[in-house]
């Protein structure tokens, strides 16, 4: 059983706790490998996940599910959550599906990403889903797009994003 402080929303727990994922493992595993190793817990979940109640949920080369709860601590002035949070998921879906085109050794940061907020996203709607996938994928820079909808499948955002991709630092056992 799981620790009750390892909740990120209702039913989903990091088995692996929080924290950043171990260097050496951007050297061992691909990145569609380091994302499924996040689900199933054998490396810890980011610890913004539980801070912002989203979570990756599925992993597949080219494509990456996230699922959030937006809650009423969210909100803006304005009464509705606050569009950074919306941002936020959608960043980290779109630079969750470079990553799951990475080659062992290979690791990435976001340049830039655009999001198009279409709905207001209300803390009574439930669960969110954000869906992503790559566009392309080239030596160095990598594309990708997301969708994030409600649970009754309106389009609550678009985004795009683009990701440089560069070697991972070198690890205490591999530098020369």
């Amino acid at each position: 059983m799981s620790e009750p402080n390892n909740e990120i929303m209702p039913g989903v727990v990091s088995l692996g706790g929080f924290g950043p994922i171990p260097l050496p493992a951007y050297h061992e595993m691909t990145g569609v490998e380091i994302l499924r190793g996040i689900i199933s817990g054998d490396l810890p979940a980011p610890p913004i996940s539980k801070t912002l109640s989203f979570a990756l949920t599925e992993a597949d080369e080219g494509r990456v599910v996230f699922k959030g709860l937006p809650k009423a601590e969210y909100l803006n002035p304005g009464g509705t959550v606050h569009g950074g949070w919306t941002a936020t998921i959608m960043d980290s879906a779109l630079a969750c599906v470079v990553h799951s085109v990475l080659k062992k050794g290979e690791a990435l940061t976001t340049t830039e990403f655009k999001v198009n907020l279409l709905r207001p996203v209300l803390p009574d709607m439930g669960e969110v889903t954000c869906e992503a996938s790559i566009v392309t994928r080239g030596r160095t820079i990598g594309v990708s797009e997301a969708r994030l909808t409600d649970n009754r499948g309106r389009l609550l955002a678009f985004g795009t994003e683009t990701c440089s991709i560069f070697p991972a630092r070198a690890t205490p056992e591999n530098a020369s």
